[in-house]
């Protein structure tokens, strides 16, 4: 509860946008718009009135939980922190959006001691998880897609692996100079696993897609591609399967007959692509020459439209 006290300061009311302050359990603003908290911890910030989607379910959120703990993608999330590191200056607040259980946000901030960490999700299962994840982390529930519950350019880094994302409000809620770490799954992601489990394949057009969302908003730093490999046993595999968007597209059933048939432990590749972005800084605009008194055929010229910016090597 210390950590969502904390939190207060960078949200904002998701109906009005004014200020909230907490009170007996629940959180409201100036406006008697009125939030509870739920006795795991975690804050709901869904605007009434509007349907946000169900997100992960139990079940595929206690199979990341399973699969995460086990290490298997601990390559990764020493690589997010070794980027960030260089990124920003390791204080403020860093939003993990679509947190899940709120794994890579706690390995982030044992990394920097002296940020604190909010944890962003829609799934009220991940959230119960993401709200004991690390001591410095809270965890407020809200779509990714629309607007979020972030004053502006309350947070220092923004974190976003494997999760929707809507890169207008990254761009809003970030400070200046401010960074955006997103990873999406590279093309030979889990290939092992695709065809004997059914797993939904990567669209080979979505980083080109992300390319283009992070020039419009951002600046692009830096895109790196990471590959490792994992071995699992068949418990894992079933989990890697269950954890993702695949989990929609397969029957357990047909999963569980899919996994008894693969050997005992196999061999898989994880390929991951992490873009690095950065909020830009505004321009203070000098003020125009004032005209000569004594030219009075002097005319103030109008500046010129801003070059377009070079999204660099993002592909």
């Amino acid at each position: 509860m210390a950590a969502l006290e904390r939190a207060l300061g960078v949200l904002r009311c998701p109906t009005c946008g004014a200020a909230l302050t907490g009170a007996a359990g629940a959180v409201r603003c100036a406006q008697g718009h009125s939030f509870d908290v739920a006795r795991q911890g975690y804050l709901s910030l869904v605007a009434g009135g509007r349907a946000a989607p169900a997100g992960d379910t139990a079940e595929m959120v206690a199979a990341r939980e399973s699969f995460l703990e086990a290490g298997h993608f601990q390559p990764l999330a020493a690589k997010l922190a070794d980027l960030l590191e260089h990124a920003f200056d390791g204080a403020g607040v860093v939003v993990d959006l679509g947190a899940g259980t709120g794994w890579y946000l706690a390995r982030v901030l044992d990394r920097f001691p002296e940020a604190a960490g909010l944890a962003l999700d829609v799934s009220k299962p991940a959230l119960r998880r993401a709200a004991r994840a690390h001591p410095r982390a809270a965890a407020v529930g809200c779509d990714a897609w629309g607007p979020l519950p972030l004053r502006d350019h309350a947070a220092a880094a923004v974190l976003n692996v494997f999760a929707p994302r809507n890169a207008a409000e990254i761009a809003r809620v970030l400070r200046p100079e401010g960074a955006a770490l997103i990873v999406t799954p590279g093309d030979r992601h889990l290939e092992e696993l695709v065809a004997p489990l059914g797993l939904v394949r990567v669209d080979p057009d979505k980083d080109e897609r992300l390319a283009r969302q992070l020039a419009a908003r951002l600046e692009p730093v830096e895109r790196e591609e990471l590959r490792w490999r994992i071995r699992l046993d068949r418990d894992d595999a079933r989990a890697a399967a269950a954890m993702g968007p695949s989990a929609f597209h397969v029957e357990a059933d047909d999963l569980d007959r899919r996994v008894a048939a693969l050997p005992d432990q196999v061999d898989v590749t994880a390929a991951v692509t992490l873009s690095l972005a950065r909020a830009a800084v505004p321009s203070a605009r000098p003020p125009a020459p004032a005209a000569a008194a004594s030219d009075p055929g002097h005319r103030r010229s109008r500046p010129g439209s801003r070059p377009p910016r070079s999204p660099g090597d993002k592909g």
